[in-house]
């Protein structure tokens, strides 16, 4: 059954979102139409939004929903109407990297996260019956609407009490700087870590490490002291200001050694990258999850690289498997979302609030539409409201 529903669109790549009604077309077999209740606003939608990653004009962004199940597809069976859901990346479930899993690294998941349309080429959305295609399907769900058909491999059931105002960002955010500690660094016991940018996917990081993993130096670095006062409220043991010209030196200080076992960036600036790399002691071990855009470059040492046996990978997701139970990443997912374990990661502490977001690597400036001032916050989450028409006609108004 279609229907029509309401939209953020980015009718333009120049950062702006406008309220509209659209069409949604028929729900395909391997799909779920799920009614949003919140939606994370992570540095991916607003860098598709101005264009710096792959996105076209009148794109419906979003991909860290949370909501509830209304319909399923006939090919759907893991979740069924009424359920509470969490939304997450989408994946072929076929490939190699798929069914080894890693779906993270889906052979096409490129296509399938970034490319606007569904994997038969058919738009999801439309501007009306039989109209125009809309650039939906993002990351398999497209979150900033009321209501969106979301592929079967980006939901995730989780229990009828969830908060999904709360844990929405555990969709992508959380479960990507957690991930990169847990999943693709691999962060022993004892070691020592830093954490370039600590914004929500950076504390991410900074309390997997500290809180899970206990390692025993984890150093956030950040150009905001703020920040940095909050990540030592949520377990790193030292901060650094990025804009030093020392913080190479000072990690090797507070390590006493040549340098960091493990380093995080969540930035994807490249001199921040190339910092990073260079604070690895070693036998080190570095990971960038923040996404820059096509054609950024970073220059290594070779040389240095080489004789220390220095290590640099990517990280897409966390490398994370949040949809099963046997994932290394699932127990923080459900760790994080029954609260049962909430001095580990205290996300609802009222600390994270007060982290102020800007606009560098993985963090944004987000301004309010009515008082057009910085929110201060560490990842913000839109409720569903702000998806219908009468919210939109008020905020039109004031």
């Amino acid at each position: 059954m279609s229907r029509t529903t309401t939209a953020l669109v980015a009718p333009e790549l120049n950062g702006k979102f406008e309220l509209r009604e659209v069409y949604l077309d028929a729900l395909q077999a391997d799909e779920v139409l799920v009614e949003m209740q919140a939606s994370g606003l992570c540095h991916t939608d607003l860098s598709c939004a101005v264009g710096i990653l792959p996105c076209r004009p009148n794109a419906v962004l979003g991909h860290e929903g949370g909501g509830v199940v209304v319909q399923t597809g006939s090919a759907v069976s893991h979740v069924q109407p009424g359920d509470k859901v969490l939304l997450s990346f989408t994946h072929c479930e076929t490939c190699a990297a798929c069914t080894s899993g890693h779906p993270a690294y889906c052979h096409t998941f490129n296509d399938r996260n970034f490319g606007g349309a569904r994997p038969d080429g058919s738009s999801a959305m439309l501007t009306k019956p039989g109209g125009e295609p809309i650039y939906s399907t993002f990351f398999g769900q497209s979150s900033f609407a009321r209501h969106s058909l979301v592929h079967r491999s980006s939901v995730v059931r989780v229990p009828a009490e969830t908060d999904l105002a709360l844990y929405a960002p555990l969709g992508c955010g959380m479960q990507t700087g957690a991930g990169a500690v847990l999943n693709s660094l691999n962060v022993k016991e004892g070691s020592t870590v830093a954490v370039f940018g600590v914004g929500s996917v950076g504390m991410a990081a900074v309390m997997a490490a500290a809180k899970i993993r206990k390692a025993r130096i984890v150093i956030a670095v950040d150009l905001q002291q703020s920040r940095l006062d909050l990540a030592k409220e949520l377990g790193a043991t030292h901060g650094v200001l990025g804009n030093a010209k020392d913080v190479v030196q000072q990690i090797r200080d507070i390590c006493q050694s040549n340098g960091c076992d493990y380093a995080v960036d969540a930035t994807g600036v490249p001199f921040v990258i190339k910092t990073m790399i260079d604070s690895l002691g070693t036998l080190g071990r570095a990971s960038t999850v923040g996404a820059p855009g096509p054609g950024n470059n970073v220059a290594v040492d070779i040389m240095e690289h080489l004789t220390y046996g220095k290590e640099y990978v990517g990280c897409c997701e966390g490398d994370s498997l949040p949809k099963e139970v046997s994932s290394p990443f699932f127990p923080l997912l459900w760790a994080l979302t029954d609260m049962t374990l909430p001095s580990l990661c205290p996300i609802s502490s009222s600390s994270i609030k007060r982290a102020t977001s800007r606009s560098t690597g993985s963090s944004s400036t987000t301004t309010s539409r009515t008082t057009r001032r910085p929110l201060r916050t560490a990842r913000r989450v839109a409720p569903s409201r702000l998806f219908s028409s009468g919210e939109g006609r008020r905020k039109k108004g004031e």
